[in-house]
């Protein structure tokens, strides 16, 4: 099932934005802007990550709401 297809693992409606690479639960990689938008102002964002819109969606998301300071990588391959 191609990526524009598929729905977000977490809320089953919305569109994923960004891909979890390495997590913690494989039934929970592909979130929507907005599960995303809630995993990071919780607290728990997603690490290393890869953009599904060719946009930097959830880049901006951590630039935005992320008050912790930690390192982020945006997996490229």
């Amino acid at each position: 099932m191609g990526a524009h297809r598929r729905k977000c693992d977490w809320c089953g409606s919305g569109t994923p934005i960004v891909r979890d690479m390495e997590p913690v639960n494989h039934d929970y990689q592909y979130w929507c802007e907005e599960c995303a938008r809630a995993l990071i102002i919780k607290g728990d964002p997603i690490e290393t990550y890869r953009e599904l819109e060719g946009e930097p969606i959830y880049g901006r998301l951590l630039d935005e709401h992320c008050t912790l300071k930690r390192f982020y990588t945006f997996a490229t391959a």
